[in-house]
């Protein structure tokens, strides 16, 4: 693709050119996602009991200690609903995808002696 401005040849994943600093047109998103596509899962990481929480923070992109105390005040008072919502949430909500390579904390070391 090249810079609507001055012409200039942009590599495939430029934002911007390098050249004049004009914004590309249309990017494509990485790795196959739709651009605009957010999807609601439940987090492997940072999760307290089921990732429910975690996974709802991500999603509205607002702090995930926020949505625990709203969670809790809305399972407080009254408490029926609030319980009842994580618990479908829990079942409904698919968790977030295995990560394709072990994490650090995940792997062991093995040493020799």
């Amino acid at each position: 693709m090249y810079c609507s401005t001055c012409g200039r040849q942009l590599e495939e994943e430029a934002r911007y050119c390098s050249a004049c600093g004009t914004p590309r047109g249309k990017v494509r998103p990485p790795s196959g996602e739709s651009a605009g596509t957010k999807k609601l899962s439940r987090a492997r990481e940072g999760k307290m009991i089921a990732g429910v929480c975690a996974g709802v923070a991500r999603y509205l992109e607002i702090d995930v200690t926020l949505v625990r105390i709203l969670w809790i005040l809305v399972t407080i008072f009254p408490p029926i609903p609030g319980l009842v919502a994580y618990i479908v949430c829990w079942i409904v909500m698919p968790q977030d995808p295995e990560p394709d390579c072990p994490s650090s904390s995940t792997m062991t070391t093995v040493v020799d002696t």
